[in-house]
Order: C-alpha cells, then structure tokens, then sequence
C-alpha cells in the first residue's frame, strides 16, 4: 500500500480492504528497513503509533471514522507532541519531551491519523537544504548527495521516499513550498493565522504557518480541512469559517486569472527552469485561463527584508533557550554568566547562532530604525504590490525555486548564495498570504516546482488550480528514482 496516496489509502480503509494496525506495520517496517539512506527521521514512534492503530481501527468498527482515522503520517519535529520526543533539529532540545500536544498535533490525534515519528528538519527551521540539523543532513530521494530543501526537508524526504503518504511541515520563508518544489511534492503553506501555531516551536512568529507535504493537492485538502481552524490559544490565530477544501477541487478553470510577475523570470531563473514554468502555465490557459504579466516592483527587496526581520524575531525567542528552565545546560557552570554563555553556545550550531547575531544586531538601540524599522515599511510596500495585483488577477504562479536539488555542501560555506535560494518564496510569507508549489515539470531528470500564490483565505481556489493541473498532467505521479 505504500505507493497509495492518503486519499486512497481512506478509501481503502473504508472499504474493508486493509487495517490501520497493517497499514502502520507496513509503514514502520519500510522506515526501518530504509530510512538510513535518507535520515528523514530524528524520531520512530512505534509504539505509540501501533496503540493509535488500534485506536483507530476500534473508532472505525463503531462507526466512529473520518477522512484521516487509521492513516499514517509524520510530524515535523517542530511540533510538539506530548511525551514524544521534540528536538526541532538542535543539540539544544535533544531530550525535550513536551508535556502537551500542539494544536495541530491534537486536532490530527482526534481526527484518528497515526504519528509514525518525528521528521528531520534544519534546527530550529534555519536553512534551505536541510544540512543545519544536529541529528544530521537528510537526503533528496531523488539523488544520492542531493539536498532535499529545508527547512522541512525531512518530512519532504519521507513522502518522496514513499515512507508516509503525508506529513506536516512549517513555513517561514519557503520551508514547506522549497523541498515540495525539491522533492517533486506538493507543498502547501495557507494563509498566516489559518492553522493554530500554538505548540509550534518558534523561528519567527510573524512569519512561520503550519502547512501540508503531500503527492497530491486532493492530500493536502484532506489534510487541511483537519489543521485548519480557529484557536484561542494562538492570539495570532484567525476566527474565520473553515470551507471544505475538497469540495471544490474538481470546479472548471474557465476565465481564472493567472498572473506571472515579471521579477520573477529574471537572471536568477536559468532559462531551462523558466520554459518549464511557462511550458506547465500553458496547460493552465488549455484549461480555460487567461495569463497575463504582472508587477510585484519591490519583490527584490524581499530577501534583504526577510533577514532582518526573520533573525531580530528568532533572537528575541529564542533568548528562552538559556540553560535555566528547559533545553540543554552546560556541566558545572562557574556563575550565571558562564551558564548562559556556555549553555547557548553548546546547544546552538552555527547558523542558528549567525542568526540570533544578526537579530539581536538589527534589534539594538544605534540600528533599530535604520534596519529593523525599515525592512517593516519594506515589508508593507510587499504587501501592499500583491494587494494591488489581486485587483487584477485571481491568482499568481511562477517558479518555486530559481534551480532543482543541488548537492550536499555546494553552499553551506556562502550563507548568502543559500538564502536567495528563498528569493521566490520570501515575499509570499511577509504579506501573509497562502501558497503552494506542485511539481511543474523536469530538468537535469530533476523536479521543478511551480508556484502558485492566492489571496488571502483563497486555499480552496490554489487547490482547485493545483488539482486539475494534476489531471491533466503526471508530473506529480513521478517517482524518486531512489526511493522505495
């Protein structure tokens, strides 16, 4: 059953054909038979997640199921489960095991799904390519030595690998839609407040949204009609209805609006990842829409803006990290200072510690108004050029990433190079808005994302996009040539 996406495999759980505790079995025993190719997971819960199989399996025999019950799937380890191990990828959380569940983790809990583990991610969510996490760098199923993006390149590496059919992943600035666009996924990030961050371990409030790795766009429906919801444990969380996102996937494209701005098919696109944009947006105007250019004039602006404001963010929450209440602490610390110091500087690997540096720099009293200040009125203009395309366009689509899967260590020694890696999906985070890579086309015998950008609360019309792109299309029925 493995080759089945979540939306079968419901349907076969429905039909009597298979059990969640087979399934799961299945499941768990492919982790561990394969696992060590790829390194997708810090944490296998079996245990747990046979007793949820039973659970599950006891919930359909009494007419108690939904869409999820019995299906198994992975958490990024950047949520908190309780009693279940909860690293975040750093030294520094290495043997935390929270005392609760994260809103997301509860709903998917209640809903029946089956938590096989916990998925390698780049500490703390810092990274493109995965290669930042102390437990060690994850590996694209679609290469051998190839990143798989980050900062949610485990989960992405477990779905590709055909280890889960699904599991849940956070964006900041591209972490869910880089190693979808990577890996030949469909990765989803909805609208900021759509989904609870409450249990989410914080990068940079402002920006991270809990989101959906998958196959398909009919997967990510599925998924995020449990996530999504109002919490009033998250003060950022949003009191809106929830649609039923499945609901409308099959709808006609017939006059839909698709803009493709024109900054977005510069330099920093080679020209064989721009004709396989343009070659999957074609299938979109065979299928009723109209395309035409737009502007989004201070996209450019967007990565400078992002690393100020994403860093000043991460220095302020994570200064809880001290060696004082929870996290790592350094042996026999001679006063509070050399706890502090030592404590951080063990617990914490190198980008995260660049980062905290460039916040806390960025924060301080002689540069607060000449960077933090002004990056915000930066990010206001960004909003503001999508607000003003949203008048014209129903949705936005152009490339994920500006090239497929590079090779482990190609830029882990030039930071900069790695975080215009993000120069595509940066912008989309610091207006709040939703969006999602599917897998677009090839190049190099390599995946390329498209992305597609909709309006606020416009899930249901992104997914309906993606869907009938992907009945017309098989780029998303591609499989891993190392995978499984």
């Amino acid at each position: 059953m493995h080759t089945s996406t979540l939306s079968e495999l419901a349907r076969a759980l429905e039909a009597g054909e298979t059990t969640s505790e087979a399934l799961t079995r299945e499941t768990l025993e492919r982790i561990r038979a394969h696992d060590g190719r790829y390194n997708s997971f810090i944490t296998v819960a079996e245990e747990r997640a046979l007793e949820q199989a039973r659970a599950a399996d006891q919930a359909r025999t009494e007419g108690r199921a939904g869409p999820l019950t019995g299906i198994p799937f992975a958490h990024k380890d950047i949520f908190c489960t309780e009693d279940l191990l909860t690293t975040c990828g750093s030294r520094m959380l290495e043997n935390f095991a929270p005392p609760y569940n994260s809103t997301v983790a509860q709903k998917l809990d209640d809903a029946g799904a089956v938590c096989v583990g916990k998925a390698n991610m780049d500490e703390f969510a810092m990274g493109s390519s995965n290669e930042t996490s102390y437990f060690g760098p994850v590996t694209n199923p679609w290469g051998d030595g190839l990143v798989p993006g980050g900062s949610s390149g485990g989960s992405a590496a477990a779905v590709a690998a055909r280890l889960v059919p699904a599991a849940t992943a956070t964006d900041t600035g591209g972490s869910i839609r880089q190693p979808a666009a990577l890996c030949g996924l469909t990765g989803l990030k909805p609208t900021y407040g759509r989904i609870s961050r409450y249990g989410i371990i914080a990068f940079a409030s402002s920006l991270d949204q809990a989101g959906t790795l998958t196959r398909d766009a009919r997967d990510a429906a599925l998924m995020l009609n449990t996530m999504a919801g109002f919490d009033p444990k998250d003060s950022t969380s949003l009191d809106r209805e929830v649609p039923d996102y499945c609901a409308s996937l099959d709808n006609d494209l017939s006059g839909l609006r698709i803009g493709l701005p024109k900054e977005y098919f510069s330099d920093e696109l080679s020209p064989e990842m721009a004709e396989q944009v343009r070659n999957a947006v074609r299938e979109y105007e065979n299928l009723g829409a109209t395309v035409k250019e737009i502007s989004l004039p201070h996209s450019h602006l967007a990565v400078a803006a992002y690393y100020v404001i994403a860093p000043a963010e991460a220095s302020a929450n994570l200064s809880r990290f001290d060696g004082v209440r929870y996290g790592h602490r350094c042996e026999n610390p001679q006063d509070l200072n050399d706890l502090y110091l030592r404590s951080r500087s063990e617990g914490f690997g190198e980008e995260v510690k660049r980062r905290i540096l460039v916040g806390t720099y960025a924060l301080s009293a002689g540069f607060f108004d000449a960077y933090y200040l002004k990056a915000q009125k930066v990010r206001r203009l960004i909003q503001q050029d999508f607000t003003d395309a949203f008048n014209e366009v129903d949705l936005i689509m152009g490339p994920t990433s500006p090239s497929p899967a590079f090779a482990q260590g190609d830029k882990t020694d030039d930071p900069i190079n790695m975080y215009l890696e993000d120069v595509f999906t940066i912008a989309s985070n610091l207006a709040g808005l939703p969006a999602m890579s599917i897998p677009g086309g090839m190049v190099n015998n390599l995946p390329v994302g498209l992305q597609i950008i909709g309006n606020y609360f416009d899930e249901a019309r992104m997914l309906n996009a993606a869907h009938r792109f992907q009945q017309v299309t098989d780029w998303h029925q591609q499989v891993a040539p190392n995978g499984v």
